[in-house]
């Protein structure tokens, strides 16, 4: 902030308005801080993965080759063969806004813009996307559910490790619905009343922990 010293004379109205601008700024500025810090408090998690299909077969409670039937087993081998092997699931991403007023905060509403990220499996980047609308995320403190449908081929970045591996895989992630072998690298693009505002730096969005 800077401070005005004023002086006595023909000048003095013309001070005071300076100092008056000054301040107006100081308090944009410490608005502006304000909003940056409640946005970065706005943290993420992956949820439960649904609705998981390999090459149109559903995974449903699957947990093994020996679950499948002779036909799909089939199907995916001649997947595996022909080096095409497209996934489809929807992955809940967990949102949590604790601006609820309390401890100094004020009750603000947040409200997702863009959420641009990269799919990690097993650490190893793969698919790029985006949500495809806001999601307005309430400052309650409670958990606001983002479903987003995301499709891969799983050939295209994991064939090199065989077809047991791989099908195993998307058993592991889709047959139990577990997310754990996924994470987000993300960038979340906020509304604000000074307008939309993209997070500083990038975060990754496990399923361990609210980040």
């Amino acid at each position: 902030m800077t401070f005005w010293k004023c002086r006595r004379g023909a000048g003095f109205i013309l001070v005071l308005a300076l100092a008056g601008l000054s301040l107006q700024s100081c308090a944009t500025l410490q608005d502006l801080a304000g909003a940056l810090m409640n946005i970065q408090r706005l943290k993420f998690k992956l949820g439960a993965v649904h609705d998981f299909a390999l090459l149109g077969i559903p995974l449903g409670a699957k947990t093994s080759l020996k679950d499948f039937s002779y036909v799909d087993g089939l199907r995916l081998f001649d997947g595996f063969r022909s080096k095409r092997l497209p996934a489809e699931f929807i992955l809940d991403i967990l949102a949590v806004n604790p601006n609820d007023g309390t401890g100094g905060s004020r009750q603000t509403v947040s409200t997702l813009t863009g959420l641009e990220s990269r799919l990690l499996i097993d650490g190893t980047p793969t698919i790029i996307g985006n949500i495809d609308q806001p999601v307005e995320i309430p400052g309650t403190g409670q958990e606001t559910v983002i479903a987003i449908r995301l499709g891969i081929d799983l050939y295209e970045f994991f064939g090199s490790k065989g077809y047991e591996e791989i099908i195993g895989l998307a058993l592991a992630i889709g047959g139990r619905g577990d997310a754990s072998r996924l994470s987000l690298d993300a960038q979340p693009r906020v509304t604000t009343p000074f307008g939309p505002i993209t997070y500083p730096g990038r975060i990754t969005i496990i399923s361990a922990e609210f980040r």
